[in-house]
C-alpha cells in the first residue's frame, strides 16, 4: 500500500519510515508528488493534521498520513504548541530547528518551572472524503534543559530532558528515542489502527 506523508520534514520522514516498516507500506513524501504544503490555520494538533492529510490525499488520490507535533511548555500555558515550527520567527530569527532552540532558551532564561511535553498527533485518511480518519496521539513529558545536549534527533530533541532516562532525547540512541518518543507512541497506536481497519 502506498501512503503519502503530508510533510516535507526529512526528520519526520526518516522516523516514520523506520517505524512503519513492519506494516510493509510505502511512504511517499508529498514533495515527490509535487504536492505543496497545506495551510495549517487551526489551534489544535488534530485539526491541523487532519487538514494536511485531507489536502495530500485530495491532490494525490492516495491514502495520506499527516503528523502535527509540537512542544507544549507549562510556563507558557502550553505554547508554542501548533506554532512550534515557526517559534523562532516571532523573535526575529530565521525559521529552523537550531534557531527554535536558541529562541526557546532565551525566552526561558530565569524561569524555574521548566516542565514541558512533546506532543505528536497522527491522522490517516483513506481518501480526502474519509468520514472515519484514524487518529493517534503520543505525549512525552519532561523538562527544558538549560542548554542543548546530544546530536541525535531533530527539533527540540537536544533540549528535551527526559527524567526517566536522565538525558535529552538527542542523547539517546535512535532506536531508544523512537521507542519512547511522542512520535514513537503515536506511530505504534497508528500501526495498530491501520492493522485493525485498513490492512486485511
Amino acid at each position: 500500500m502506498k501512503i503519502v506523508l503530508a510533510s516535507n520534514n526529512q526528520g519526520k520522514l526518516a522516523e516514520l519510515k523506520a517505524m512503519l516498516a513492519p506494516l510493509g507500506v510505502q511512504l511517499l513524501r508529498q514533495a515527490e508528488l509535487g504536492i505543496p504544503e497545506a495551510a495549517e490555520p487551526f489551534r489544535t494538533f488534530v485539526e491541523n493534521a487532519l487538514a494536511k492529510a485531507r489536502h495530500a490525499s485530495a491532490l494525490s488520490g492516495l491514502p495520506a498520513l499527516a503528523d502535527d507535533a509540537g512542544l507544549c511548555v507549562e510556563a507558557f500555558g502550553g505554547l508554542p504548541g501548533v506554532d512550534t515550527a515557526f517559534y523562532a520567527v516571532q523573535f526575529g530569527y530565521a525559521k529552523g530547528d537550531a534557531n527554535n532552540v536558541k529562541a526557546l532558551l532565551a525566552q526561558m532564561a530565569g524561569i524555574t518551572d521548566r516542565r514541558a511535553a512533546l506532543v505528536s498527533t497522527l491522522v490517516a485518511v483513506r481518501s480526502a472524503e474519509d468520514p472515519e480518519p484514524l487518529i493517534a496521539c503520543g505525549r512525552v513529558a519532561g523538562e527544558v534543559a538549560l542548554e542543548p545536549m546530544g546530536s541525535n534527533g531533530f527539533g527540540f530533541d537536544p533540549v528535551m530532558f527526559i527524567p526517566e532516562f536522565g538525558q535529552t532525547f538527542a542523547q539517546l540512541p535512535v532506536e531508544v528515542k523512537n521507542a519512547n518518543s511522542h512520535r514513537g507512541k503515536a506511530t505504534r497506536q497508528m500501526m495498530a489502527l491501520m492493522r485493525e481497519r485498513w490492512i486485511t
